[in-house]
C-alpha cells in the first residue's frame, strides 16, 4: 500500500534532515510522527520514527540544560488540534483563554502573569481543540523553550491590544519569531522555507474591541495586514465576536468530523471522529480497527452531496459531517 505522505510530513522530514542538534532532530521526529497518515502503508515508517525518537530521547536525557527544559515545557496534543496564543505583554491572551474554555488562568493587569504554557480545551460544537496560553514575548523577554513549543503547535493566534499600538504588536511578534525561524503566515503551503524554518498558519486577534479608538485602530490594522493574515476584532471583556473566533480557530486546523453508523442502527452523533481534510473511507476504517480495514468492501454515506445511503468505495474522500456506515 502506498504511504501517501502529506506535504506537512515532507516539510517536517526536510527539517529533520537539516537539523543540527539532537534536540532539533527530536522535535522534528515528533512532528513527523504527529502528521504522518496512520494506515498500514506507513506502519514500518512509523516504527522507524518511533525507534529514532526513543534513541534520541535516550541521548538527550543524559544531557542537562536545554533538552530537559524543552521536555519540561512540552504539552501533549489533545482534541482536534493544538492552537498556541502569542503576543506582547498585557494584550489579554489569558482573558481570551478564560472566555473560550473552562480553564481559569491567572489574569492580572500587570505584565508577565503567565510564566509557563497553560493548556485548556476549547469546545466548538461537538468537538474540542486545545488552546495553549504562553508567556508574553518582547525584545527584552523571550523564554528559551517557547520556540520548540510553537514549532509543534498546529496553528497560532497572534493576539494584539487593539487599543494600544496593534501595528507594533503584529510587527514585533512576527519579527521576533522570524528570528527563531518560525514564520507566521496565512497559508503555509504557499511559503518557500529556508533551512530550519517552519511556517505556521496564523490569525491576528485584535482584542479589547470595547476600548476607545479600538475600531479605528482595527481599520488601520486591516489596511496594513489585511492581505497577510485573517484578522478578527474581539473583546474578551464583553464577549464580542468570540463565537466567530471560536469558529475560525477551529476551521484553521483543517479538520473534519464524521459520525459512525452500524447497519440498521441510528448514527452515533455524540462522539464524532476527527480527521484531517483529505482522509479517505479506508483510512477511517483503519483508524477504527486494522481488521475492519482489511475486510472493508465499501461504505454507505449520509449527509454530504451524495444521496442518503449511497454506496461509495474505499477511496471516497470524507466530507465534514458525513455519516459513514462501513461494510465488510
Amino acid at each position: 500500500m502506498p504511504a501517501n505522505l502529506t506535504p506537512d510530513y515532507h516539510a517536517a522530514e526536510k527539517r529533520y534532515k537539516e537539523a543540527g542538534t539532537p534536540e532539533e532532530k527530536l522535535r522534528c521526529l515528533q512532528e513527523m510522527l504527529s502528521v504522518i497518515p496512520k494506515h498500514k502503508g506507513t506502519d514500518k515508517l512509523q516504527g522507524d520514527i518511533k525507534h529514532k525518537i526513543a534513541k534520541l530521547k535516550g541521548q538527550t536525557e543524559k544531557r542537562k540544560g536545554a533538552a530537559r527544559r524543552t521536555d519540561e515545557y512540552h504539552i501533549d496534543k489533545e482534541g482536534a488540534g493544538q492552537i498556541a496564543l502569542v503576543g506582547l505583554p498585557n494584550v489579554g491572551k489569558s482573558s481570551l483563554v478564560d472566555q473560550l474554555t473552562n480553564a481559569s488562568p491567572e489574569v492580572a493587569d500587570f505584565p508577565f502573569t503567565t510564566r509557563k504554557p497553560l493548556p485548556a480545551m476549547m469546545k466548538y460544537e461537538d468537538v474540542q481543540a486545545q488552546l495553549i496560553d504562553t508567556p508574553p514575548i518582547s525584545d527584552d523577554y523571550f523564554e528559551s523553550w517557547l520556540p520548540g513549543l510553537l514549532r509543534l503547535a498546529d496553528t497560532i493566534l497572534l493576539v494584539v491590544d487593539c487599543q494600544k499600538e496593534p501595528l507594533v504588536g503584529v510587527e514585533t511578534i512576527v519579527r521576533l519569531l522570524r528570528e527563531k525561524k518560525i514564520l507566521l503566515v496565512k497559508d503555509p503551503a504557499a511559503v518557500e522555507l529556508d533551512k530550519g524554518e517552519v511556517a505556521k498558519r496564523t490569525i491576528v486577534v485584535a482584542n479589547k474591541a470595547d476600548e476607545p479608538d479600538a475600531r479605528d485602530n482595527f481599520e488601520i490594522l486591516e489596511e496594513f495586514f489585511g492581505q497577510e493574515f485573517p484578522l478578527i476584532l474581539v473583546s474578551a471583556e464583553s464577549g464580542e465576536n468570540l463565537e466567530i473566533l471560536r469558529y475560525e480557530a477551529y476551521s484553521m486546523l483543517g479538520k473534519l468530523r464524521v459520525y459512525s453508523k452500524l447497519p440498521g442502527k441510528e448514527a452515533d452523533m455524540a462522539a464524532p471522529f476527527v480527521f484531517k481534510k483529505g482522509t479517505t473511507v479506508f483510512e477511517m476504517a483503519e483508524y477504527v480497527h486494522k481488521d475492519i480495514a482489511k475486510r472493508l468492501k465499501y461504505a454507505r454515506i449520509w449527509g454530504s452531496e451524495k444521496y442518503d445511503g449511497q454506496m461509495v468505495n474505499r477511496d471516497y474522500i470524507l466530507q465534514d459531517r458525513d455519516i459513514i456506515e462501513l461494510h465488510m
